[in-house]
């Protein structure tokens, strides 16, 4: 697809794929932020993570509504196209439609990196022509890893692997362990230092909302505290839509 300007926008159906990939690879050098949009078809979660050397990468880059897909806005950030996207996915728009819109409403596409699921799991990505490389996304069942500045193009790829390598895990845990194989993978070009998990479900408040900045060991310490929330998310849901049976927290 060309989107304005004469870019190019990929899109990838949201039931295509069968657990395979589809890659779109750019290595000029090496990098600074890799991310990812999940969906589980199991509970209709969706999902994001996130690790960057920039502090509170987590109230920029994802975006995410119960019930209708998510967005990431990246590189040189803004996080004024999150919202705006989520909108057009409330209003019906597919991942592709939201993408092309999103790149066609700033005049300064050239500097992001986008990537949007709608809420059947269909994937769609944007990068613009002054991305710094090494850039690469790769494109998988009800999931879309991305990142720029990176060490090699394999980064996105081992990001997707890993998401698709464990159905039957929770939509965080999934999330958190594609980070992980990223980062294993040769992450950035420099040092992460921040990193979030974000999962929405059925409420307006996300179900997971767990953020590390400014930590020499961020994928590590978001892996604790994902551990310590992980037996307590049931009941922080519980607490608000039932409160008179609520655990004691």
């Amino acid at each position: 697809m060309t989107a304005a300007g004469g870019l190019s926008i990929a899109a990838v159906p949201g039931r295509g794929a069968r657990g395979g990939l589809l890659c779109a690879c750019i290595v000029e050098g090496a990098g600074m932020t890799f991310s990812l949009l999940g969906r589980c078809a199991r509970t209709g979660q969706f999902g994001a993570a996130v690790t960057t050397s920039s502090i509170a990468v987590g109230t920029r880059v994802p975006f995410l509504a119960p019930g209708i897909g998510g967005v990431l806005t990246q590189h040189r950030t803004d996080p004024r196209l999150g919202p705006r996207g989520v909108e057009l996915l409330r209003s019906g728009c597919s991942a592709s439609e939201t993408v092309a819109a999103l790149v066609a409403s700033t005049p300064h596409h050239r500097w992001r990196q986008i990537a949007v699921m709608d809420s059947t799991g269909a994937t769609a990505h944007f990068d613009g022509a002054n991305v710094k490389p090494a850039h690469s996304v790769a494109h998988g069942k009800d999931v879309v890893a991305l990142g720029n500045i990176l060490a090699h193009e394999g980064v996105a790829p081992a990001m997707a692997d890993a998401f698709l390598a464990a159905p039957g895990e929770a939509l965080a845990e999934r999330l958190l362990r594609a980070l992980e194989a990223g980062e294993a993978a040769g992450g950035e070009h420099g040092d992460v230092t921040c990193a979030c998990l974000v999962v929405m479900h059925r409420e307006c408040f996300p179900y997971v909302d767990l953020r590390v900045d400014k930590d020499p060991a961020p994928l590590p310490a978001l892996r604790r505290l994902w551990e310590e929330y992980a037996p307590l998310a049931d009941g922080f849901v519980q607490r608000a839509i039932d409160p008179d049976d609520a655990p004691i927290i």
